[in-house]
């Protein structure tokens, strides 16, 4: 687990992050400028599994500020448009 990794906080709050919870998949959309690709646009899709309903309210509270505590997220803010979604799966 690294800092960008939002288990920590997850685990912090009583919430299961372990064993692949949450898994996560990212698109990045392209873009030339003067010629070159470059990135524009991350989105980050959270996918996590075994959370009850009464644990969803903290998960939606630690997606909406993971970006703003992210590294990467941090170095690259104002260049390239970062978001972020959760799916909650049995």
């Amino acid at each position: 687990m690294t800092d960008r990794d939002p288990r920590g906080s997850l685990e912090a709050h009583g919430v299961p992050a372990s064993d692949g919870n949450p898994a996560s998949t990212g698109i990045g959309e392209v873009e030339k400028d003067g010629g070159v690709v470059v990135i524009r646009r991350i989105h980050v899709a959270y996918r996590l599994k075994r959370v009850g309903q009464e644990d969803r309210r903290t998960v939606e509270r630690v997606n909406g500020f993971h970006v703003d505590h992210c590294p990467v997220a941090r170095s690259i803010h104002g260049s390239i448009d970062i978001t972020t979604d959760v799916e909650y799966v049995q």
